[in-house]
């Protein structure tokens, strides 16, 4: 009898914990928010450091350029290669009284997790970059970019918080993905032409999942 109960106990245990593991799983692939819907004529502004630029391919096979075309809409490469989120603040606002986008895709702080810069400090410099995007009656979506690793890649912490603080849809997976894959890399931190598709296709998705499109 106390044997029976002990393998109902054990069973009860597993359960719940495979539920829980499931739960994580479902909650980290990515988070959604309403955003307006695109006009025809938008402007998307898709800024950030290398992995914006297109770093490791040649033109027309950079993740904003692959966008235009999924989305019917222009896209405005702003990527600077080896950029830190300090530069990318100062020189944001400038872009958004240029460009005046409907939308902005920020990628940004990977130099600075390489850099070794307190994640407090990017993670405070997404947050006004953000700010400034809101101010100007601007929708942002953002990609998590992984923090370096030797075995399994996630994006760093900070940016599920932001997105969740800021009401700002995110993948966190798309990008640690990736740049776990060879087969998906031009260098050891830069993706090829498959990879930048990939990324193209993750914010696709994530527009068709936040009605914008």
């Amino acid at each position: 009898m106390k044997s029976l109960f002990a393998t109902l106990q054990l069973r009860t245990v597993i359960r719940f914990f495979s539920l829980f593991g499931l739960i994580l799983i479902v909650s980290s692939c990515g988070k959604t928010a309403s955003i307006p819907p695109l006009s025809e004529r938008a402007v998307i502004l898709a800024f950030g450091d290398s992995l914006t630029y297109g770093t490791g391919v040649g033109n027309g096979d950079d993740y904003p350029a692959i966008l235009s075309r999924l989305t019917a809409r222009e896209v405005i490469n702003e990527g600077v290669p080896g950029e830190i989120s300090a530069a990318g603040l100062a020189r944001l606002p400038g872009l958004l009284d240029q460009y005046r986008p409907e939308l902005l895709i920020l990628i940004h702080g990977g130099n600075n997790m390489l850099r070794n810069i307190p994640a407090a400090r990017t993670r405070a410099n997404l947050e006004a970059m953000i700010e400034l995007a809101h101010e100007r009656d601007v929708a942002v979506i953002m990609l998590g970019v992984p923090k370096p690793s030797l075995f399994l890649l996630s994006s760093a912490d900070f940016y599920g918080d932001l997105a969740d603080e800021e009401e700002v849809a995110i993948d966190l997976d798309v990008l640690p993905d990736i740049l776990a894959d060879n087969d998906l890399k031009s260098d050891r931190i830069h993706p090829n032409e498959q990879g930048y598709r990939r990324m193209a296709e993750a914010v696709h998705a994530l527009l068709l999942e936040s009605e914008a499109l």
